[in-house]
């Protein structure tokens, strides 16, 4: 670690002198003590916590706003509209989307990924097409596709990973093919935090006109994501993993394939006219946001996207990158632990085990010292496999970490390691 870097990270300040312990305070949670010990959060691949201007504008819509969208004439019901059709363009400008109408409601990851392989993976792939995916796939981004698979009659081919967790690039060339009809990757792993070179494998897939579907649940909330610059057909977030509410996240999709896809669901705010006989649905974004949808839940995550734009990605970026590189070194030291996932470009994602202690027990352990962290395969049991493992305990970290949890992390370890000693 150079110089400045440590004067950086030991002062828990990132670049720009932003101050992380005053900024930790607009996060009412992290005052929480757990069983008479300071909190510290360091689940956050998981769901983040969020800061009190997110929760502001949640309990301000609740009071002063609340009505139904689209379909009211009525001065709430207007008021409603404009909020929800403001965070639809907020969302559009975080990610350089070329237009708002791009720009999908969805319930979070999950039900983005669900809705391109349901409409447009079903209407694009036939028998013997091929489906390529990557050894580092969450079961969201695996799941979704084998039902299709197995509908369809198609086959699932999968990218595998060395033992840092890289994707073999040249295995993935050697995969695209003529029947490859869709490729779908995380951007970032949630176990591991391997940072996949999206850009370069849209690009070669697009050589063979073969479009790419992008899981950005990981990556969202910690890098610049630029639909342009990325130039995937498909991309999928959640706002619960970026400081805002849980049940809503976005589905950004291409004009050309979003253009011809069919409805998701069927139901009111979705359709231009209904008969007994046929009926005629909007064009996007409304024909694949069927009924009510989640107004605060889109008006919260704009809030959130605000936060984060606040403080500035690339500076998040970077002060993560700075806690991870300590908490590195700092888990390194420690006997018997053995960190997974050492790719040269990953997140601030610690997945790791211990000699004789279960990942399960770890977080146990943890947790009595108020240590909030994730043990298991976290959905990513095709990739333990890989990593010859059955699960591992995980600390991830987000802006509002320190240092000094860091460090408390570790002596909470170095505990158990003389724990399993005795």
């Amino acid at each position: 670690m150079t110089e400045s870097s440590q004067t950086a990270l030991g002062g828990n300040r990132i670049e720009s002198g932003l101050d992380v312990h005053a900024l930790r305070a607009r996060f009412p949670i992290l005052a929480k003590r757990i069983r008479d010990n300071s909190f510290v959060y360091v689940d956050n691949a998981a769901t983040t916590q969020k800061p009190q201007s997110v929760i502001d504008v949640l309990n301000e819509y609740y009071t002063d706003q609340n009505a139904n969208i689209h379909r009211g004439i009525h001065y709430l019901s207007e008021q409603a509209t404009e909020a929800y059709e403001e965070a639809r363009c907020r969302v559009a400008r975080f990610i350089n989307a070329p237009s708002e109408r791009q720009v999908i409601f969805v319930r979070g990851t999950t039900e983005g990924i669900n809705l391109v392989a349901q409409t447009f993976g079903r209407q694009r792939i036939r028998s013997g097409d091929e489906i390529l995916i990557s050894t580092l796939e969450h079961h969201s981004n695996i799941v979704p596709w084998q039902l299709v698979a197995e509908a369809q009659g198609a086959v699932i081919k999968v990218i595998p990973i060395d033992d840092r967790g890289v994707l073999d690039l040249e295995a993935y060339r050697a995969l695209l093919n003529e029947r490859t009809r869709i490729v779908a990757l995380s951007h970032v792993s949630n176990a591991i935090g391997t940072v996949v070179p999206i850009v370069e494998m849209c690009r070669e897939a697009h050589q063979k006109g073969i479009p790419v579907v992008v899981d950005g649940a990981q990556s969202a909330p910690h890098m610049k994501v630029d639909m342009q610059a990325l130039d995937c057909d498909f991309f999928v977030f959640s706002g619960h993993k970026i400081f805002g509410p849980t049940g809503i996240g976005v589905l950004y999709g291409k004009d050309e394939w979003l253009r011809d896809m069919p409805p998701y669901e069927g139901g009111g705010g979705m359709i231009q006219s209904v008969t007994f006989e046929k009926t005629r649905f909007l064009e996007f974004p409304g024909r694949f946001e069927a009924g009510t949808p989640h107004i605060a839940g889109s008006i919260g995550l704009a809030a959130a996207l605000d936060f984060v734009e606040e403080i500035g990605i690339d500076k998040i970026a970077a002060y993560e990158e700075e806690i991870l590189h300590y908490a590195t070194e700092q888990f390194s030291s420690i006997d018997g632990l053995r960190i997974l996932g050492t790719a040269p470009q990953k997140a601030a994602v610690l997945s790791f085990v211990l000699d004789e202690a279960h990942p399960h027990d770890i977080s146990t352990f943890l947790d009595q010292d108020g240590i909030a962290i994730r043990a298991g395969h976290h959905c990513a049991q095709p990739l333990m496999k890989r990593l010859g493992v059955s699960g591992t305990a995980r600390a991830s970290f987000s802006i509002y970490n320190t240092r000094e949890e860091v460090d408390k992390v570790a002596d909470s370890l170095r505990k158990i390691v003389r724990f399993f000693k005795r």
